[in-house]
């Protein structure tokens, strides 16, 4: 395999013969550049080769919890290409008046025209591709954030790494597409691993990619996908993790920690769509989930009648509001499990944690910083952290990784 190499600013990555990555696959000989590395914010590690990258995370993350408990270790992703099941391009315009698809340039609102990234699924790149083609045949308006005229502003493509489907949501200013009809049918032949099409409105200046309305304009507006063995409904706003393969490795690793021998009550808060309630399902007498975001929580009941999973119900609550009214209550629960944002949980929620008082607490986290911050926190109110090990859910960038915390009452 060749190794990485730097020229100038343009730094290159081992890919396969038809475009995929296979770093791992010795007789690889092609390489890929990437112009904008150190422009659009995203890939910051192109250049460091995968292994310094996994030693590197390690060390910052057996670092942050070393005052709580040793990391075991770091799982690898061994295909650290093209994983991102989740693609967002923003649409404007360059200096010559064509129009350009990519991401806003690092800490600014520039925008960085993206030919080819990486890290995101090469159909869904190629469908965005398309449409950004398709805009100068079909003379459709790209919104202008300045004037805040035009009619694009964004496209949005999810997929099914696993189904093979693929959703996009038009991301505009109105509900009307012109020529809609013959925009879909040459966006179809072209694309026939589309699935569904969604509009999505948003008229507002805001940084804010989805606005609240949203018309299905083909398909069920929604795709599906398979992770931990259970089938998963994914609507345009709905959370689902943007590397499945790593987030089954995540899962399983929570599961192994809890340890679960069938009769347990658990909790499952900020559980969205429901992926690691309904696979721990399985193993467990009843699961609660909580979570906040409507669509995710009728995604997770449709979710849970999918996969025939009849112990677990799903509530829509703030999670530390609900817990808080679990442990007045006096309800007795086994075992929570938190997945919270990268903000990590506030002190209220940590606070209704050990109120409900379960015996164990697996700690599921994207940001290792909040996380030793609400282990300093939760080991003051009577637990203690028991194994740790890290996953790496977001390969070729710098500190984003995500770890697993099994606390047990001290």
């Amino acid at each position: 395999m060749n190794e990485k190499k730097v020229s100038g600013n343009r730094r290159t990555v081992p890919v396969s013969r038809n475009g995929e990555s296979l770093q791992s696959n010795p007789e690889v000989k092609s390489t890929f550049a990437c112009p904008v590395i150190g422009k659009c914010g995203g890939c910051d590690c192109l250049d460091v080769p995968y292994q310094k990258q996994l030693k590197d995370k390690r060390k910052l993350v057996a670092g942050l919890l070393k005052p709580y408990c040793d990391l075991e270790g770091i799982l690898p992703m061994e295909e650290p290409y093209f994983y991102r099941n989740k693609v967002h391009a923003v649409f404007g315009r360059d200096r010559r008046g064509n129009v350009i698809a990519g991401t806003y340039e690092k800490n600014s609102h520039r925008i960085v025209s993206v030919e080819k990234c990486l890290i995101e699924d090469e159909k869904a790149q190629a469908i965005i591709r398309t449409i950004r083609d398709l805009c100068k045949s079909f003379k459709i308006k790209i919104y202008d954030e300045d004037t805040g005229y035009g009619l694009l502003r964004h496209v949005l493509v999810r997929c099914g790494k696993n189904s093979g489907q693929y959703m996009v949501v038009l991301v505009m200013s109105s509900l009307i597409l012109p020529g809609k009809n013959h925009f879909l049918k040459a966006l179809l032949q072209e694309h026939p691993e589309i699935t569904t099409v969604a509009v999505n409105v948003n008229d507002r200046r805001t940084s804010m990619i989805l606005g609240e309305k949203e018309q299905v304009i083909y398909g069920k507006g929604y795709i599906e996908d398979t992770l931990c063995g259970k089938i998963f409904r994914i609507s345009p706003r709905s959370f689902y993790q943007v590397n499945p393969v790593q987030a089954q490795k995540l899962y399983n690793k929570a599961l192994e920690y809890a340890d679960f021998h069938g009769n347990e009550r658990i909790v499952d808060a900020y559980c969205r769509i429901g992926t690691i309630g309904i696979a721990a399902a399985d193993h467990v007498k009843e699961v609660i989930g909580v979570e906040l975001n409507r669509d995710a929580v009728r995604d997770a009941r449709v979710n849970a009648r999918r996969n025939d999973v009849r112990n677990i119900s799903f509530y829509e609550n703030d999670a530390g509001i609900f817990l808080t009214q679990m442990a007045e209550q006096n309800a007795k629960v086994d075992a929570v499990i938190l997945d919270p944002p990268r903000a990590g949980s506030d002190e209220a929620f940590l606070a209704s944690v050990a109120a409900l008082s379960p015996g164990k607490v697996i700690y599921i986290s994207c940001n290792p910083q909040t996380l030793a911050r609400d282990l300093e926190y939760l080991t003051h109110k009577g637990y203690r952290a028991r194994r740790a090990c890290a996953v790496d859910m977001f390969p070729q960038t710098a500190e984003h990784v995500e770890t697993c915390v099994l606390l047990a009452k001290a």
